[in-house]
């Protein structure tokens, strides 16, 4: 059986500490001891670590190792167009838990009006949600949950993989562009753009089309942006993968 992994804030000078809700259920439920080992996270690096104090809301670690992270196939950056956070919130669990590199919330026209100002509100309450789900997904690299953009800005995102989710009939299936694409590599950035539920304006299209970016559909169902947002990380993880 596979090591229970935790999230600590840093690891410094071969110690760690675990705090708070995470800490408790670790002594508590999984009656943890010194001298027993798990895998700890800090977002960046894995380490093998052993328990030197537990008490009730505080465990401590040593480092016995450093472990080896196998690098990402792809690193796939989710640009979602607003909807009501608890919808927003869950697409985010979820995409963390698919392997998301990053996930920037975006105001498009037709997206719902006053999102954006709540948003910057929201921004450390989703990486809570992100790092739980991390350590839920056994993941080493915590995604970056970015601060909301505006359509404009999003669009002048650089990249060589950009792709956006098209409703209109006449475009490719996102797995025919992706598997068309050529020299695909190993860890390369895909920046995949999610629209509105009330679909893109004719000028938003023109202003995607002139910055060069793709346009890819999921299929002649209309999704909603969460599952869309999912269906198209599964998707291209699943070209890239080996």
């Amino acid at each position: 059986m596979a090591r229970r992994r935790f999230f600590v804030d840093e690891v410094r000078r071969g110690e760690a500490e675990l705090n708070g809700e995470e800490a408790e259920h670790l002594t508590r439920v999984l009656r943890a001891e010194a001298g027993q080992k798990f895998e700890i996270c800090d977002g960046v690096n894995l380490y093998l670590g052993e328990i030197v104090e537990a008490r009730k809301r505080s465990v401590k670690f040593r480092i016995v190792e450093t472990l080896t992270v196998p690098e990402p196939a792809v690193r796939i950056s989710l640009m979602v167009s607003l909807i009501k956070f608890e919808r927003f919130e869950w697409m985010i669990e979820k995409a963390t838990e698919l392997g998301v590199d990053t996930i920037v919330p975006v105001q498009a026209a037709r997206s719902e009006k006053g999102l954006e100002l709540a948003a910057g509100k929201r921004i450390e309450r989703w990486q809570r949600v992100a790092r739980a789900a991390s350590q839920q997904a056994r993941r080493v690299h915590l995604p970056g949950i970015l601060p909301s953009a505006t359509l404009r800005q999003a669009i002048r995102t650089e990249g060589r993989r950009r792709f956006y989710l098209e409703e209109m009939h006449g475009c490719p299936s996102l797995l025919s562009a992706a598997l068309a694409l050529p020299d695909r590599r190993d860890g390369e950035a895909i920046t995949v753009l999610v629209g509105p539920e009330g679909g893109w304006t004719d000028g938003e299209r023109s202003d995607l089309a002139g910055a060069g970016w793709v346009a890819a559909s999921l299929g002649p169902t209309i999704l909603r942006t969460e599952t869309a947002a999912l269906a198209a990380l599964a998707i291209l993880s699943s070209v890239w993968e080996p």
